[in-house]
């Protein structure tokens, strides 16, 4: 039954929930802020969509294997299925192609790193600290 439980999420108990200090980004003026607060701290925008597995997967893998000091970058968190107009405006703002999952990083106004699906969680944020 061990492995039963490992490949389907069973546990011998409850797990606890990681916390990450997401921002939530709902609004495009929060575009040029995150712009301007690129050039003294790193900017991060995970683009989710709430209606895929895929992107619920790789979500929760983010959040366990996430380890950045909160002072060392701010972290977004944008819902694009309810928020679509500023999910196309950063494409547009940071000439970045659509993805879902995705996750940018942006200093000094430029998108220094992106990836998507399972290659976000290769990306090592503590690198653009």
């Amino acid at each position: 039954m061990g492995i039963i439980n490992k490949l389907f999420g069973g546990s011998s108990g409850p797990k606890e929930e990681k916390l990450l200090p997401w921002i939530t980004l709902s609004e495009l003026s929060q575009l040029d802020t995150i712009n301007e607060k690129s050039s003294t701290k790193t900017q991060v925008i995970f683009k989710h969509s709430t209606r895929c597995g895929i992107s619920r997967m790789v979500m929760n893998q983010f959040v366990d294997a996430y380890d950045v000091n909160e002072n060392n970058l701010d972290l977004y968190y944008l819902d694009l299925l309810n928020y679509r107009d500023v999910s196309n405006e950063v494409g547009y703002k940071f000439q970045v192609s659509h993805q879902s999952p995705q996750l940018l990083v942006i200093k000094n106004g430029v998108v220094v790193a992106h990836d998507s699906h399972g290659a976000i969680n290769e990306l090592d944020l503590n690198q653009f600290r």
